[in-house]
């Protein structure tokens, strides 16, 4: 058995777990506090949620965690029933993505860690500890178009994946001349944005020269390929699902990176910026700024998506979970300590 933390913010990590998950043959518990009902995980086990507290006293231990607030009964209750998890079930290892404290928790039960890291600047003392600790770290992009210093630290259990992306399997639309009146789709995430339904409509009234479609806003929309297919432009943030799933369906993008905890998604943007793979603007744009936005890119060649390597990432994160778990299988025997 492996067990797989999802965070509960937004919808990509259950997204990425899910992708992931598919490509193990072993099978997988999930363990989130996210509401989800999914047949690619053997079991979910839903955790409790630790932020409904009314008092927050102490949240980040002094600086050397990121939420474990003093008092709260349901951080107390959501890491006794992952230890009793782990007792019941010994897993062979655990998939954190993501959580310092998650990933602690199951190291100090002996259970060997992977863990998802994230873009932006982490250099602070828990991200510190989790990539000490952590017996490899998955980074879901290239390293040869993202490559950050912090990292290097760790070059020895660091697998640089390629974007995971649910659609990597798919094959995107035949290339086609560019149509008198491009598609444009605007993808929000579940975990917030920059851009509203009102504002979509806003830059449609004023230029209909384009066909404005959403996606995410006040539309979700379960399969998202096929307006993907259709779309000539893409307009969406950063985050590390919607960039993979653009670079599958090889689509020309204006990216808009939502604020994020220690930069992640200006980060994200910046390298694909820096790489010539698609047009990074920091705030939703004004209505007349659209136009050249739009047509620079398009004038991007898409095709040079395949550097993001969606194709295979997610195999590529299961050959390392379950090497790390076929090691924790096998306990290596210690001299005693005299």
């Amino acid at each position: 058995m492996i067990g797989y933390y999802i965070h509960h913010h937004g919808a990509g990590h259950h997204i990425r777990a899910r992708t992931i998950c598919a490509e193990l043959a072993a099978p997988v518990t999930a363990l989130t506090s996210r509401s989800i009902d999914d047949s690619a995980f053997a079991r979910t086990v839903v955790l409790p949620a630790d932020d409904a507290a009314a008092d927050v006293l102490d949240p980040t231990a002094a600086d050397r965690l990121h939420w474990v607030p003093k008092g709260d009964a349901g951080l107390r209750d959501r890491m006794t029933t992952i230890s009793d998890w782990i007792a019941a079930e010994r897993p062979a290892a655990i998939v954190v993505d993501v959580s310092v404290e998650v990933a602690l928790l199951a190291r100090l039960h002996g259970v060997p860690v992977i863990t998802m890291v994230l873009p932006g600047t982490r250099t602070d003392a828990p991200h510190n500890l989790v990539h000490d600790i952590a017996d490899a770290l998955l980074a879901a992009w290239p390293r040869a178009l993202y490559d950050p210093s912090w990292l290097h630290a760790y070059a020895d259990k660091t697998h640089y994946l390629g974007g995971v992306s649910r659609f990597a399997a798919r094959q995107p639309s035949a290339r086609r001349a560019r149509p008198a009146r491009p598609t444009v789709l605007v993808l929000a995430g579940a975990g917030g944005s920059r851009f509203t339904a009102a504002s979509v409509r806003e830059c449609a009234d004023r230029h209909p020269q384009y066909r404005w479609r959403t996606a995410g806003l006040d539309n979700w929309v379960d399969d998202l390929w096929p307006r993907l297919c259709v779309a000539d432009v893409v307009i969406a943030h950063a985050g590390q699902g919607a960039v993979a799933d653009i670079a599958a369906a090889a689509k020309p993008a204006v990216l808009i990176p939502a604020d994020r905890p220690f930069g992640e998604q200006h980060a994200t943007a910046t390298a694909l910026a820096d790489a010539g793979l698609a047009v990074t603007v920091d705030a939703w744009p004004a209505p007349h700024e659209w136009p050249a936005l739009i047509e620079s890119a398009l004038r991007l060649d898409a095709r040079r998506w395949c550097e993001w390597r969606t194709q295979g990432a997610a195999a590529r994160a299961a050959a390392v979970i379950e090497q790390v778990a076929r090691a924790g299988a096998q306990p290596t025997a210690c001299a005693p300590v005299a």
